[in-house]
């Protein structure tokens, strides 16, 4: 079992650009069965936790039924963003105890950090992200929210080229 922040960046490091808007990610081509690809991804995913800027963003854009099956968890202090017809739960107190949660939720299987990038550094901060994946779109955007806000090292175990991404696996390097 290992957490995971899986996510997408540019090169110069943002996963949304100033406006808030995938538009420069969701345009490019990638095969979602091919390396770091979602769909070989989220069969080895047991739970997950996002922000609320994540949430939202997910809510705007793909309206209706909840896009996934393992238990979620939207960390905000503001409940009543949640839409009663999504089977999410509301996390508003430490990382480690939320952490607790999925784990056990996830059953043996990996938990996924979805973020945003202040979400994951919470998560980082105090130790509890196991691997990044990251695919880096090619493109840079001058601005918005970054991947990983705060200075933290890591080593990078594997790549490969999807599409148009240039995808990497990174861990923690050994004490």
């Amino acid at each position: 079992m290992s957490t995971v922040y899986y996510t997408a960046s540019s090169l110069d490091g943002f996963i949304v650009d100033t406006e808030g808007s995938l538009d420069w990610l969701i345009t490019r081509a990638i095969d979602a069965d091919g390396p770091f690809g979602y769909d070989k991804f989220i069969k080895t995913i047991g739970a997950l936790a996002m922000g609320a800027a994540t949430y939202e963003w997910i809510v705007k854009n793909h309206p209706g039924e909840w896009m996934y099956d393992q238990p979620t968890w939207v960390l905000t202090h503001r409940p009543g963003i949640v839409l009663p017809e999504h089977p999410v739960q509301v996390f508003a107190g430490a990382v480690p105890e939320l952490h607790r949660q999925l784990v056990a939720a996830a059953a043996g299987k990996d938990v996924w950090i979805v973020g945003g990038g202040e979400v994951a550094a919470q998560f980082v901060t105090e130790g509890l992200i196991d691997e990044m994946i990251v695919s880096y779109a090619p493109c840079t955007l001058g601005g918005g929210a970054p991947a990983l806000p705060l200075r933290s090292e890591w080593a990078l175990t594997e790549s490969a080229v999807n599409g148009d991404f240039v995808c990497a696996r990174w861990t923690k390097p050994a004490a």
